[in-house]
Formats: structure tokens, sequence, C-alpha cells
């Protein structure tokens, strides 16, 4: 099992990272030890000193892909959530800074929280999906799936030219703007249309 993530797919993220606005998805692939233990708390990393919060629509490959047309992307999948991507944000810029791929900073142990799963027909209009992030009770990202950059059908059909796609993979769509830095003790909560789906505390 691969988790396929999407950088850039919202324009107020872009902005407050002062990013370039890609031509094409921007796809980084973490390996499936990134994905913590469920009910378990999130480890800060002794390697960083600032790591944030990215919140997510996530969505579940149901069965094998490759070459998917846009057209036929809706049968790769059947279930959502929203998942969290921790990243060490100054370890990113050190790297970046060089030049170096970064990995690292997105991919280390327990760097990915999933969501409970739920199933994409309780939805009537996958464009309009709204979903937020609170800290400590307040909310500090929201979201909706009309402002991405790309749909996740077209994500689906990018991603497979390049990677075959497999039963349980998961795709992660972009994070919108008010990322932001995690300290031990916040307690962060997951909602898609107001129905919590995750929660991560941080120790």
């Amino acid at each position: 099992m691969k988790i396929l993530c999407i950088g850039r797919n919202y324009a107020d993220h872009i902005a407050e990272l002062e990013n370039e606005r890609p031509k094409a998805p921007v796809v980084f692939i973490k390996p499936d030890t990134t994905i913590g233990q469920r009910n378990t708390p999130f480890y800060l990393p002794t390697f960083s000193n600032d790591v944030h919060h990215e919140i997510e629509l996530i969505v579940r490959i149901n069965r094998i892909g490759k070459h998917i047309q846009e057209k036929f992307a809706h049968k790769y999948y059947d279930q959502i959530s929203v998942g969290i991507d921790f990243t060490a944000r100054d370890l990113q810029a050190q790297l970046k800074a060089k030049g170096l791929p970064w990995e690292k900073s997105k991919s280390f142990d327990g760097a990915t929280v999933l969501g409970d799963w739920v199933n994409k027909k309780n939805f009537t209009n996958l464009q309009d999906l709204h979903f937020h992030l609170t800290k400590n009770g307040e909310t500090v990202q929201k979201g909706c799936t009309h402002l991405m950059l790309y749909t996740i059908d077209q994500l689906i059909a990018h991603v497979s030219q390049y990677f075959t796609l497999k039963i349980g993979d998961i795709l992660f769509t972009g994070t919108p703007a008010g990322v932001g830095p995690v300290k031990e003790g916040d307690v962060l909560e997951g909602f898609l249309e107001d129905q919590k789906l995750l929660q991560a505390k941080i120790k």
C-alpha cells in the first residue's frame, strides 16, 4: 500500500507559503510506515522544532488501475475521509534550499494520520465537500473541494499515468490555507461536513 500525496492544490495555501502555482499536479509518495497506529498519540520527532499540521480530503482506491481516463476515475474509489499530513517545516525548508528531496520532512514514522472512512454515496456532490481542522477546539483550517485546482477524478487520472494504483492505496488531495505548528499537549480534530472523523493528540 502506498500513499500518494498532492501538493499545491489550493491557491490560498500556495499563497501562504509563497510557492509557484503548478502547471500540473505536484505528486509525492509517502510509505505506509508513516501511518501511526490508531488511537495512539502523534509524537513530535526529535529532529524538528517546527512540525505543521496539514488537513486534507483523502480517498481510498478500491481497484487496480493504470492509465485511467478521468471519466472513469470515479469507479476507482468508494470511500473518503480526512487525514493529516504532518510536515517538519524547518527540515523541509533546509532541504528545498539545497535542491534536495524533502521526503524526510513528510515521510517520517507517524507523519500520517487517517480519519474514519465513510462511503462517498453519503454525499450528494463530491465537488462541494467542506472539511476543517480544529486545534484545541478552535478552527485553524477550512477547505472545500470546489476550491481545488485539480479535482479528485483529475488527480486519479493524472497519478495513474505514472503509478499503478492498487487496492488500499490512499490519495491525499492537498491542503488548504491555515497550516501551522503543533506543540506537545495540542489536540487536533478533523471534520468532513461537520462529522468528526479524526483526532490526534500531540505528545
